[in-house]
C-alpha cells in the first residue's frame, strides 16, 4: 500500500471517526429495541455512504459548474477540517457537523437515520469535502477505486459500532472514547493544516518559495 492510499484511508476514518459517533447514535436510538437500532444503523450507513461516493466521483464537476477552484476549497476544507478537528480535541461535537438546535429536533422524530444520523453527522461538510479533495488528488483510477472502497470499508465499520454500541461503550467507557477523539482529532488537525497549505501554494505561489 503506497502513502496516497496510507492518506486516503486513514484521513476518511479520522474524519467519519465511528468510534466517536457511537455515544451519538446511542443517544439518538435510546428507548428502540435492537431491531429497530440496526435498522436504524443500516439506512443511515448505505445513505450517507452513497452520499460519500457521489462526491467522491462529481464533487470537483459541480465545484467547477460553480467556478469553484479546487485551491479555493482545499483552503476552505482545510479550515473546516481544523474547525472540527479542534472540536475533537476537546472531546465535543463540532457544530459544523451537528448543532444543538438538530439534537433537540431529532428527539421529536420517529426515524434519525437519515437527518441526522445520514446527513449531517455522517456524511457531513467535513467527510464531503475530504472525500473531494482526495478524489482530486487521486493520479489515477487506482487511487480513485481505493477511496471508493474505502468509503464502503468505512460504512461497514460504522455499522458494526452502531450495531453493537452498547458493547463498544460498555468496553471502553467515556474515558477511553475521548482519549481516541483526541487522537484521532490531532492527526485530522494536521491533515487540514497541509491542505490549507497546499491550497494557499496555489493561491499566493510567492508564499512557496
Amino acid at each position: 500500500m503506497d502513502t496516497a492510499c496510507v492518506r486516503i484511508f486513514v484521513g476518511m476514518f479520522l474524519i467519519v471517526n465511528p468510534i466517536g459517533l457511537t455515544p451519538i447514535f446511542m443517544s439518538l436510538t435510546s428507548g428502540q429495541t435492537e431491531k429497530e437500532k440496526r435498522g436504524v444503523a443500516r439506512i443511515s450507513v448505505v445513505t450517507a455512504s452513497i452520499i460519500l461516493v457521489a462526491g467522491a466521483l462529481v464533487g470537483e464537476h459541480i465545484l467547477n459548474f460553480f467556478g469553484i477552484s479546487m485551491a479555493s476549497f482545499r483552503v476552505a476544507g482545510g479550515i473546516l477540517l481544523l474547525l472540527i478537528a479542534l472540536s475533537m480535541l476537546h472531546a465535543k461535537q463540532s457544530h459544523t457537523q451537528h448543532t444543538p438546535e438538530e439534537a433537540e429536533e431529532a428527539e421529536d422524530k420517529d426515524s434519525v437515520a437519515v437527518t441526522p444520523l445520514a446527513i449531517p453527522l455522517l456524511a457531513g461538510p467535513g467527510s464531503l469535502s475530504t472525500a473531494i479533495l482526495f478524489s482530486h488528488q487521486s493520479p489515477d483510477m487506482f487511487h480513485k477505486g481505493f477511496l471508493i472502497g474505502t468509503i464502503v470499508f468505512i460504512g461497514i465499520v460504522l455499522y458494526v459500532s452502531f450495531a453493537f454500541s452498547d458493547f463498544i461503550s460498555a468496553r471502553l467507557g467515556k474515558t477511553g472514547i475521548n482519549v481516541l477523539t483526541r487522537l484521532f482529532g490531532i492527526i485530522l488537525a494536521a491533515l487540514g493544516v497541509e491542505f490549507m497549505a497546499k491550497g494557499l501554494a496555489t493561491l499566493l505561489p510567492g508564499l512557496a518559495g
